[in-house]
C-alpha cells in the first residue's frame, strides 16, 4: 500500500509541474524536460505514469473537473454560484486549475481534445441546474443545457479577460458580476434573495474543502493501519 500511495504522490506532482509549465508557457513551447525539473522526477516515473506531453496535457484537463466539489447546500443553486467561485479562487492559486484553464482556450495545440473537457463541465453543471429545476428553485421558462452552455462558454471568455488584465487577480469580481446580470434570469425570485454572491466565498468554501479531505485522508490511513496491524 506504501508504494500504491508514493505513485500516487507522484503523479499528482507530475501533474501540478505539469500543470504550471503550460500555464507559463502554454503546450506548444512547454517541454518535457522543464516539467521533470519542476516536478524532481525521472523520466522513467515521468513515463510511467504519462506517455507523452499530449497524454499529460489531457490528464490536466480531466483532473480540473475532477477537483471540483461542493459543499451540500440547502439551496441547490446556491452550489451552482460556489462552484464557479471555487474555481475563480483556484484559478488564482491552484496549478491544475491555471494550467487547464490556459490549456483549454489557448490557439494551437490543435491535436488536444478540449471539448472533453468542456463537455464534462457543461454536464457537471447541467447536473447543478437540474436538481434545483427539480426542486423549484429555477424559472420553467429556463433551458438547461443551453444555461449550462452558457455558463461554461462565458467562464471561458471571463477567466482570459481577467488572465489578460490581472493574471487572475480580479476573476472572483468578474464572476460576481456575471452572476448578477444571469441568475435574475434562471432564479425564482424567491431564491434569487437568499442567495450568496459574496466574492470571497470561494476562499472559505476552498479552505473547507481541503481539510475535509485532509481528514477523510487521514481516516482512510488510520484504517489501514488498524487492518494491517489485525492481519496475522
Amino acid at each position: 500500500m506504501a508504494r500504491q500511495d508514493r505513485a500516487i504522490k507522484t503523479r499528482r506532482v507530475i501533474l501540478e509541474s505539469a500543470a504550471a509549465v503550460f500555464d507559463e508557457h502554454g503546450f506548444d513551447r512547454a517541454t518535457i524536460a522543464e516539467i521533470l525539473s519542476r516536478a524532481g522526477v525521472t523520466k522513467g516515473a515521468l513515463y510511467f505514469h504519462f506517455p507523452s506531453k499530449e497524454d499529460l496535457a489531457l490528464a490536466v484537463l480531466h483532473e480540473q473537473v475532477l477537483d471540483i466539489a461542493v459543499r451540500p447546500q440547502p439551496i441547490k443553486l446556491q452550489e451552482f454560484v460556489d462552484a464557479g467561485q471555487i474555481l475563480a479562487y483556484r484559478l488564482r492559486h491552484d496549478p491544475i486549475q491555471r494550467g487547464a484553464a490556459r490549456l483549454a482556450i489557448e490557439p494551437g495545440a490543435n491535436q488536444l481534445d478540449r471539448k472533453q473537457s468542456m463537455s464534462a463541465w457543461t454536464t457537471f453543471v447541467e447536473g447543478l441546474l437540474n436538481e434545483a429545476r427539480a426542486r423549484g428553485e429555477v424559472l420553467e421558462s429556463v433551458n438547461v443545457r443551453d444555461t449550462a452552455e452558457l455558463f461554461v462558454g462565458a467562464f471561458a471568455g471571463i477567466q482570459m479577460m481577467s488572465k489578460a488584465f490581472t493574471d487572475q487577480n480580479d476573476v472572483s469580481h468578474r464572476l460576481l458580476v456575471f452572476f448578477e446580470h444571469t441568475l435574475p434570469t434562471i432564479a425564482v425570485p424567491a431564491i434569487l434573495a437568499k442567495l450568496r454572491l459574496d466574492p470571497e466565498r470561494g476562499a472559505r468554501l476552498d479552505a473547507e474543502l481541503r481539510e475535509r479531505a485532509a481528514e477523510e485522508a487521514e481516516r482512510a490511513a488510520a484504517l489501514e493501519a488498524d487492518l494491517q496491524n489485525a492481519a496475522p
